[in-house]
């Protein structure tokens, strides 16, 4: 059987490819569970610093989950459904959204349902001028499962977070980057080397501060501005003793560029 999820790993770069190009590939629960799995080793990895995500094929990013693996949890009861499908699905959305290196959605197709969700949850994406978005659970009768209703009122607003919502209607990369869902649009064959471009320019600074800043940002990002700004100074005392702070005001003060010796795992930011 073919492997549900590629890894390439190149210049402390790991690309995560969704390897079900025959079904656009549809999340079903072996795919989320080896994305998990990835995920877990590549934050112990010293050698990876940042992700992108993409999808295999011409076609899709990934066209959400997998209905027909879904359909039979349904059949199952209510129990099943929540414990297979929708607590899986949020699962994987929460794990790359708090992710301590940087991941980046490189959309290469259409991004339903939980593509879609999936785009939202991640810190950074770049969209081909092929892709294509949509929020279609309302068509089967339910709500979105795996953060859809939560992460995209959040990045677009209320009101137009809920027009897409409850028409289902599909979506240009355009609309998308006018949304916040996206960073860039880009042309197709200029995709992948744009999510890389993306990732070497966050790869020139401390990783240690790249983790603190994610973590300020995903976790002060539901709290009040008071609250945030606690988070934000945690963050700052924790990084205030780290060689890399040290590092980054001498390089800075001796106008060269600086030479971090932190790592993801080593010194990490708790």
């Amino acid at each position: 059987m073919a492997e549900l999820v590629l890894i390439e790993t190149r210049d402390a770069i790991a690309t995560l490819t969704l390897n079900r190009p025959d079904r656009l590939n549809a999340l079903n629960y072996a795919l989320i569970d080896r994305l998990l799995a990835l995920l877990d080793a590549i934050e112990t990895d010293d050698g990876v610093r940042a992700v992108i995500l993409t999808g295999a094929g011409e076609r899709a990013f990934s066209a959400g989950g997998d209905i027909h693996e879904f359909s039979q949890s349904v059949a199952r009861g209510a129990d099943v459904a929540m414990r297979d499908f929708v607590a899986r699905g949020q699962r994987l959305t929460a794990r790359l959204e708090a992710f301590p290196k940087p991941v980046i959605a490189a959309v290469n197709g259409l991004a339903f349902g939980g593509g879609c969700e999936i785009t939202e949850a991640v810190p950074l994406a770049i969209a081909s001028e092929r892709a294509s978005f949509a929020k279609p659970e309302i068509n089967l009768g339910m709500p979105p499962t795996f953060g859809g209703t939560q992460r995209l009122p959040r990045l677009a607003g209320r009101k137009r977070a809920l027009e897409l919502l409850l028409t289902g209607d599909v979506f240009s990369p355009e609309h998308a980057l006018a949304l916040g869902l996206v960073n860039q649009v880009v042309a197709h064959d200029r995709l992948m080397p744009a999510a890389r471009d993306l990732a070497s320019r966050i790869l020139r600074h401390s990783p240690l501060a790249a983790a603190s800043i994610l973590r300020a940002v995903t976790r002060g990002l539901n709290q009040s501005i008071a609250e945030g700004l606690l988070v934000e100074s945690e963050q700052f005392a924790r990084m205030a003793p780290t060689a890399d702070l040290r590092e980054g005001l001498d390089a800075w003060i001796a106008r060269r560029k600086p030479d971090y010796p932190g790592s993801w795992s080593r010194k990490a930011v708790a």
